[in-house]
């Protein structure tokens, strides 16, 4: 067998980088995965978004985040963690995906796009941003409907339907309806969310009030065609033309590539991975999760600044086995 990692990590986000940040201050030899770029979920964010936390709630290692804002944008996010990165020289593989996490006996074989890798411990910190909660509607994979949002300058002058009424289907519509697009909101719910952003609630719902925005409440799409869309409305039917879908429904984690490492999830609509809460470790002897990922469809749960601290439960947790054997 070729060499053996102490601690694999899948996922190079924040909690993926304070993983790292703690495996090297112990001197440990590791390596972190990633299939995309670094901090790969906040790169896909949207180009103007403003975190909801300070920037000293999303500190990882404790290593500043200065910031020019009382809330940071995801330009200086991706400057931070880029920066710990960096300045750590921190033993990252990027655009490496992981396909497989098999134990045997007491050690892991990781299959990768590129090779294959072994470890004694696996952390697992890969969010949840790349899989959409999809409409299941028919038209739902035309061109003109995406699950992510980028920035408002392709939408001007055009009839947009924003799905959701969640911070980032906030954020959009507003943005969109400012570069002068047309937004009609379809949201499941009986009101905006009360999770959105405390000081960007009011801006919506008077949007909203005064129609500068359409919201059709308690509504779901029917049907999307080229030309027009069909959504169920509590006061029936209702057909209008349309020339863009943005669906911010939500993501979901992999739950695949999970059960097939073993994991077990909970059998009820949250799809809860297993793990000790005071280990982070899962079923599988070994095999931790750190992150999002934790909270299975429950993604609202687990955030930066809540979630970070599984680095040093995790690394914690190993160091107290190593004492146990000798």
């Amino acid at each position: 067998m070729s060499k053996t990692y102490r601690v694999l990590i899948i996922g190079a986000g924040p909690i993926g980088i304070a993983c790292a940040l703690e495996c090297k201050k112990r001197n440990w030899d590791y390596l972190v995965l990633e299939k995309g770029a670094l901090t790969n979920s906040l790169f896909n964010y949207p180009k103007n978004m403003t975190f909801f936390s300070t920037s000293e709630k999303l500190e990882i290692n404790d290593i500043p985040f200065i910031s020019n804002n009382p809330k940071p944008n995801r330009d200086e996010a991706l400057e931070y963690y880029r920066r710990v990165a960096t300045s750590n020289q921190l033993n990252i593989h990027m655009y490496e995906e992981v396909e497989t996490v098999i134990k045997v006996d007491d050690y892991f074989i990781i299959t990768s796009s590129k090779t294959k890798y072994y470890a004694d411990k696996v952390i697992i910190a890969s969010g949840f941003y790349d899989i959409p909660n999809l409409l299941q509607v028919p038209g739902e994979d035309l061109p003109k409907v995406t699950h992510y949002y980028n920035e408002a300058h392709p939408y001007a002058m055009q009839h947009v339907v924003v799905v959701g009424a969640s911070n980032s289907a906030v954020d959009a519509a507003l943005e969109i309806w400012r570069k002068g697009g047309k937004v009609t909101m379809v949201i499941r719910g009986s009101e905006i969310g009360d999770r959105v952003k405390y000081w960007v609630r009011p801006d919506i719902i008077n949007r909203i009030a005064e129609g500068s925005i359409t919201a059709y409440y308690k509504s779901e799409i029917v049907k999307i065609t080229t030309k027009d869309i069909t959504i169920a409305t509590s006061n029936g039917e209702k057909t209008f033309a349309n020339d863009f879908v943005v669906a911010l429904t939500g993501y979901q984690p992999n739950f695949k590539f999970l059960t097939e490492a073993g994991i077990n999830l909970s059998k009820d609509a949250a799809c809860l991975p297993q793990y000790d809460p005071n280990t982070m470790e899962t079923n599988i002897s070994g095999l931790y999760l750190a992150g999002v990922i934790c909270g299975g469809m429950e993604t609202h749960k687990w955030f930066i600044e809540n979630s970070r601290i599984h680095a040093k439960v995790i690394t914690e947790h190993i160091e107290n086995l190593d004492l146990q054997k000798d």
